[in-house]
């Protein structure tokens, strides 16, 4: 099943469940199970470190590209 195939399906079972509101509290369920599973709710850092780090790169040495090409062939070379 492709990509959007299956986009289609999934839409296609929630106008199925959006119906019933007992479904639809399941599928709620389901889907924060799923979810939850794939990703966490923590955050990677701290408000402070994250300031920390912005107050890092405003002093750091910057760069500045001519063109979007430039700026392609730096990032493909790191």
């Amino acid at each position: 099943m492709t990509s959007m195939e299956l986009r289609q399906e999934f839409f296609r079972q929630i106008a199925v469940v959006s119906d019933d509101e007992g479904m639809m509290r399941k599928a709620v369920k389901a889907l924060k199970r799923i979810t939850k599973c794939e990703s966490t709710d923590e955050a990677l850092m701290s408000r402070e470190e994250f300031k920390a780090r912005v107050e890092q790169a405003a002093h750091g040495d910057s760069k500045s590209f001519a063109s979007v090409e430039e700026l392609d062939k730096y990032v493909r070379a790191l």
